[in-house]
């Protein structure tokens, strides 16, 4: 039996259960070293990379420590971003579902706060939510956290740096002392010490030094001249590699439109993501790109943590970031928990001493390499292999992903294997098609019936 199963660790047997039905046999290294002392009870301090299972780890020390009979928040989850914490809930839920009536909430900002209030009357075991909104709640005295048990903080260097740090103290101080604290970050600077010293009692360190595995991330760099021969380099290599997805970190706003309206000009199929978009168009750009609907996202670094992006092809710096700690934030978005991926970093002039620092800090020489010969412009952009379908119901109307996969498999429908991911909201609902069966999807969706009634769908 491996050291690394599940079963070796003192968990209930419909957790257990669970972890083997969802195909989580082993556990990863941060979840190896965190979950004993989680379980035991301690406050534990996990550092490491994005991807790396710190999520489930927490999550089973919290299902662990749950008493569903009583219904209140005994667990509050605290995320930078409403992302994160929508991935984190989906998480737990997914862990407790051989558990019967555990309730988990999410509180976020961007959501309208009735639903929420209503949801934290009815009782709630785990809440999981950002730091502005859960303060809010508190102010509101529509959320109570007398009987909190453990409390997370997730990615929560990332918190400071966004500017939570006076929201996090005052949500501290309506936790219980008597707690555990659990502590995730990708990394440990100065302030989180200082945090860790006044909220943590003896925490267990666990560190993961996993930041800069050249065998799973290839890093290269290529020199640029000026603005025209940083936007043929990108073009060059993503005509020539023909990457299903990628993500393209740029510094501003402004060159994040600029990167994008290059790459449609070009025949590319290109998103933005950056902090000017609203919430619905955010919502839509992440699913569109998470879904393979869209072939390259191009970003601010609000985008470089907590985003469910699974099986990114390449990270490409398309402007070196300003430390050399983002960069290996952005980079470590590939090549996540052992897969292999691409990292290409485009610098000028300007950045000798950016690279001085990075060479520094990853330990070897940077070598810039060629750029492909402009014979590869002769090929054509890759397009996405899928679709979005959006679809103008979702909680509220009782729509669950099993209703949108019966309607589109049914009678005369499409194949199972071209259906993607399904996101369901409280008033809308994403499915992912193969491009290939968009229009027998939409007439399945549009002239059948879905509960009982007809639903307007539209690609987005």
């Amino acid at each position: 039996m491996s050291q690394f199963a599940f079963n070796t660790l003192d968990l209930p047997d419909e957790l257990l259960g669970n972890l083997e039905s969802l195909g989580y046999t082993a556990m990863t290294p941060v979840q190896a070293l965190s979950l004993p002392a989680i379980i035991a009870g301690s406050d534990v301090i996990a550092e490491g990379k994005t991807g790396s299972g710190k999520t489930a780890a927490f999550g089973l020390g919290i299902l662990c420590r749950l008493e569903p009979k009583r219904f209140c928040t005994q667990a509050l989850v605290l995320c930078p971003t409403r992302e994160l914490a929508d991935q984190v809930a989906d998480e737990i839920r997914r862990l407790a579902r051989a558990i019967p009536n555990i309730k988990v909430a999410t509180l976020c900002g961007g959501t309208p706060l009735g639903p929420q209030v209503g949801s934290l009357e009815r009782g709630v075991h785990i809440v999981v939510g950002t730091p502005g909104r859960v303060e809010d709640h508190l102010q509101r005295n529509t959320l109570e956290l007398k009987g909190v048990r453990t409390f997370v903080l997730d990615e929560a260097d990332r918190m400071l740096e966004m500017g939570f740090q006076e929201s996090v103290d005052n949500i501290i101080e309506r936790v219980p002392a008597d707690r555990q604290t659990l502590l995730l970050s990708a990394t440990y600077p100065d302030e989180i010490q200082s945090i860790a010293r006044r909220i943590m009692d003896i925490p267990v360190m666990v560190k993961l030094d996993e930041a800069h595995d050249d065998c799973s991330i290839h890093q290269r760099f290529f020199k640029v001249d000026d603005h025209a021969a940083r936007q043929s380099a990108l073009r060059l290599l993503l005509l020539q590699h023909q990457p299903e997805s990628t993500l393209i970190f740029c510094n501003t706003r402004v060159d994040v439109r600029d990167v994008v309206q290059f790459l449609k000009d070009h025949g590319f199929s290109a998103l933005a993501l950056h902090g000017e978009l609203d919430q619905r168009d955010r919502d839509q750009t992440l699913i569109r790109f998470s879904n393979k609907s869209a072939c390259v996202l191009v970003a601010t670094d609000v985008a470089a943590r907590g985003l469910d992006i699974d099986s990114l092809d390449v990270v490409v710096n398309y402007q070196l970031a300003r430390d050399a700690e983002t960069h290996v934030h952005r980079v470590g978005r590939t090549g996540r928990a052992g897969e292999s991926g691409e990292a290409w970093s485009f610098h000028d002039a300007k950045d000798d001493y950016r690279m001085a620092v990075l060479k520094d800090t990853l330990g070897r020489n940077l070598v810039d390499e060629s750029l492909p010969a402009d014979r590869v412009l002769r090929a054509l952009p890759l397009q996405p292999v899928m679709v979005t379908l959006q679809i103008d119901g979702g909680k509220k109307q009782k729509l669950r992903p099993g209703d949108i996969v019966g309607a589109l498999t049914g009678s005369g429908g499409i194949n199972g294997a071209q259906i993607g991911r399904i996101k369901v909201f409280a008033t809308k609902a994403y499915v992912a098609v193969g491009r290939k069966s968009l229009k027998m999807a939409m007439k399945k969706l549009t002239q059948g019936k879905m509960k009982g009634r007809s639903f307007r769908v539209r690609v987005i």
